[in-house]
């Protein structure tokens, strides 16, 4: 039986900076993005500018030398580290007589071979349709694009605008179905506050552990793999508190520098759980030299999708593989730092009551009877918080519950204004007495 195994297409990485350590750096993480999606790297090369040559991306005397590499090397294309335009991928073809993909390009490719739900196939097609409609172009041979004013449409142009309406019908389709799919999600998102339950979602750099840590934490047993972009669909565990009170735990996907934007565009619906959760556990990869700077990658992402001042516990993940001398990562930015190890277990108990105890500070218990003239305050209490009692008299509504600390002024100003139950757990024995008195 002979067994048949498609060849791995060879490309030569390509990347302009200003810095060259920084742009090997980035190429060797460009080098695990061709590798996970299905390519190897056949050499590779890094010019110093100012700014990528607009018309090659690197300047022409480099391009001459990559077309020379891409012979020599019998390499199928190039991936340049940055996104080209339009013009830089047509003239880099038509010089090199070869494959030219950007970084955006294998990045969307991996995305496409990973999304599994509906909802992730979906947001990827959106992604690839944003990135192709603002490539079509009719200045190619097989187009025979004839030249401008009327009556001089020839096929190639017509095979053009019948691409992009095609291309904009279908991107309408997609984004009427997100919405259908963010709609349903509001109303999740709105039930659970309802219902008061704590929300806890996983964010980091790809690879960084964040399915592997939900695994451990929840009991799951969601797919998680030493690779770039092992998953991309969110999914959602409870966590039960050592005081038996259960937590949302969402993992989502993985950020990465260059991030392509349509990417970011076409997951914000998915993203944005991140926004609305009570607590953000930053995972980071500690044994990565680069961690700080995967880091600030994660944060930048966090701002964009406005969810910079929900509560961050970062999590040192990996501590088992880190080197000896390699010096411990600082984050001002996060209430606490905790090194754990998904895999081994290590640390998972500290970060658990480290969980509870954000929980813990982020609301307060209540007990009040609202008068029946002020009914609106307690439609605010109900929405924003957890009622875990409602009882009716003539008086008006007594209430007990938790609402977030934000609520905490409020709450003052109905106690104040009718005493509360006995059994108020807000007020301490001191604020009672003095009511009583």
């Amino acid at each position: 039986m002979i067994e048949t195994q498609q060849k791995k297409q060879r490309f030569i990485l390509v990347a302009v900076s200003t810095d060259g350590e920084q742009a090997e750096r980035s190429l060797d993480e460009l080098s695990l993005l061709v590798e996970t999606a299905g390519g190897e790297e056949a050499g590779r090369m890094v010019q110093v500018l100012d700014h990528p040559n607009p018309g090659t991306y690197v300047g022409s005397g480099k391009a001459e030398e990559l077309r020379a590499m891409v012979s020599a090397l019998s390499a199928d294309g190039i991936v340049c580290d940055d996104e080209l335009t339009p013009a830089q991928t047509g003239n880099l073809s038509d010089l090199l007589d070869a494959a030219v993909l950007d970084r955006t390009v294998v990045i969307l490719d991996i995305f496409a071979a990973r999304a599994r739900t509906s909802e992730g196939k979906i947001q990827v097609e959106l992604a690839q349709l944003r990135y192709r409609s603002s490539r079509l172009t009719g200045m190619r041979k097989s187009l025979s694009r004839l030249g401008g004013g009327i009556g001089t449409r020839g096929p190639g142009e017509a095979k053009l605008e019948i691409d992009r309406r095609r291309i904009h019908s279908r991107i309408g389709q997609l984004k009427a179905e997100l919405e259908d799919v963010r709609v349903h999600r509001e109303l999740t998102r709105q039930q659970r506050k309802k219902n008061g339950l704590f929300t806890v979602s996983l964010a980091g750099y790809t690879n960084a552990g964040k399915s592997t840590l939900l695994n451990r934490l929840t009991g799951s047993d969601v797919f998680a793999e030493d690779k770039l972009f092992a998953t991309l669909d969110p999914t959602s565990r409870r966590l039960i508190l050592p005081d038996g009170e259960p937590v949302l735990v969402t993992d989502t996907v993985g950020f990465i520098s260059k991030l392509p934007h349509q990417l970011i565009e076409a997951f914000r619906g998915t993203l944005e759980e991140i926004r609305y959760s009570d607590l953000i556990l930053h995972v980071t990869d500690e044994s990565d030299p680069q961690a700080a700077e995967h880091m600030q990658v994660v944060y930048a992402a966090l701002d964009e999708l406005g969810a910079g001042s929900c509560p961050v516990i970062t999590v040192l993940n990996k501590c088992d593989k880190k080197a000896p001398d390699q010096p411990r990562i600082h984050d001002g930015r996060a209430e606490s730092v905790l090194e754990i190890s998904a895999a081994t277990g290590e640390g998972l108990d500290r970060l658990i009551e480290e969980i509870a105890s954000v929980r813990s500070r982020s609301r307060i218990p209540f007990a009040v009877t609202i008068p029946w003239e002020r009914t609106g305050d307690l439609e605010k209490l109900r929405a924003a918080g957890q009622i875990l009692e409602e009882t009716y008299s003539e008086n008006g509504t007594t209430v007990r519950g938790f609402v977030p600390r934000s609520y905490e002024a409020l709450v003052r100003r109905l106690q104040e204004d009718r005493f509360p139950p006995e059994s108020n757990t807000y007020l301490s024995e001191n604020d009672q007495h003095q009511k009583e008195s």
